[in-house]
């Protein structure tokens, strides 16, 4: 198989879809192309991947028009469009219900579509999501305490507060990986933070984790109108696997809260879970809307690439791996998952849901 690893294109995105170690062992069976700088943001060199079998190629053009599987870590963007091809295999993060354009735009290239956020592993888990919300969450609880200083647009809060001065208060809403992750670095710098979760066994294992040093909270909309008006910053941490992210505030509940409250929205991958968020970039992090300071980087991870790179490859490694060995139908269920998109068909039921398209199950293709 021919495999190719193009280098991102997303703004600020310097992660690479695998590591040149992992291209060594693919290399034994594979052909690897790799676009040229492809890894240097995340300090691997050319002459890294040269050693390790790959071979580099100049242009994305060369990698996709020469390759059978695409590794790579964002969605395709508007430039990526026209350059995939049928039948083509795309291994990355997709996140289709945040976005009806790359939706339709990859049933359009009749490609495979394999996302790293929906595959499962036997308990139910997301493995290749995993690495990846541990770093947005602690990327968000450190982006929460920058953005409440006063040169960044925040009120002039310090996090952890000084002695006879409060430290500030911060609303988790979701006690999943990302949210726990918030609140580990949040506590450490010393803030008040209060989890929210719909989750009862989820809050009581939290209480334990953290000793209860983190306020947890049975979420609902009257809990959260209890909390916001005292707020200084909320991590929104919401996942629904595959689907959008539910709206947990509205752009009317801006109103109750200070002025220059922080709001960072690591559900932004799944369409966001205020009301009022839009994808913003590296470059262009934040905005305000009621001068409430909104923070919506869609690829946070992408900041830190030498952490984010190995801990994505270590993870996906194993299952590009099983792509180039095995025919799709070979693969297990929970890789299945995986799939949501064969051929011009949605093959994730969340997806078809979130804009209303046709959905066909995966194993009406592949029996």
């Amino acid at each position: 198989m021919i495999i190719g690893i193009p280098k991102e294109i997303k703004n600020n995105e310097y992660r690479v879809g695998l590591m040149p170690e992992h291209i060594n062992e693919l290399s034994k069976k594979n052909e690897v192309l790799v676009q040229s700088n492809a890894g240097i943001g995340s300090s691997f060199s050319d002459n890294d991947y040269i050693k390790a079998g790959a071979k580099i190629v100049k242009s994305i053009e060369d990698v996709y028009s020469n390759s059978e599987l695409i590794i790579k870590v964002k969605e395709p963007l508007i430039k990526e469009y026209n350059l995939i091809q049928p039948k083509q295999k795309l291994f990355t993060f997709f996140h289709f219900a945040a976005s009806e354009e790359l939706t339709l735009a990859m049933q359009k290239t009749k490609a495979t579509c394999i996302a790293y956020e929906t595959i499962e592993d036997d308990f139910g888990r997301l493995p290749l999501l995993t690495p990846m919300s541990e770093v947005a969450g602690r990327l968000a609880g450190q982006q929460a305490a920058k953005f409440m200083e006063k040169p960044q647009g925040g009120s002039g809060i310090l996090v952890g507060g000084v002695t006879g001065t409060p430290p500030a208060k911060v609303i988790v809403l979701g006690g999943g990986t990302v949210g726990t992750n918030s609140a580990d670095v949040l506590v450490g710098m010393g803030a008040e933070v209060y989890m929210f979760d719909i989750d009862k066994k989820r809050l009581e294992l939290i209480d334990k984790e953290f000793n209860g040093k983190v306020k947890t909270v049975f979420s609902s909309t009257e809990a959260i109108y209890e909390h916001l008006p005292n707020t200084d910053a909320v991590i929104g941490a919401v996942l629904v696997t595959g689907a959008k992210a539910p709206k947990l505030i509205t752009k009317e509940m801006l109103k109750m809260m200070k002025p220059k409250t922080v709001l960072v929205d690591v559900s932004v991958d799944q369409g966001g879970c205020f009301e009022t968020t839009k994808p913003t970039t590296h470059s262009e992090p934040t905005y305000y809307v009621d001068d409430i300071l909104h923070y919506a980087v869609a690829n946070m991870p992408g900041a830190v690439p030498r952490t984010s790179t190995h801990a994505l490859s270590n993870c996906t490694f194993s299952y590009a791996k099983i792509l180039s060995e095995q025919p799709l139908k070979n693969l297990d269920k929970n890789f299945k998952k995986g799939i949501n998109m064969y051929d011009g068909n949605i093959t994730n039921r969340e997806v078809a849901d979130a804009f209303k398209l046709p959905y066909s199950s995966i194993n009406n293709f592949l029996n």
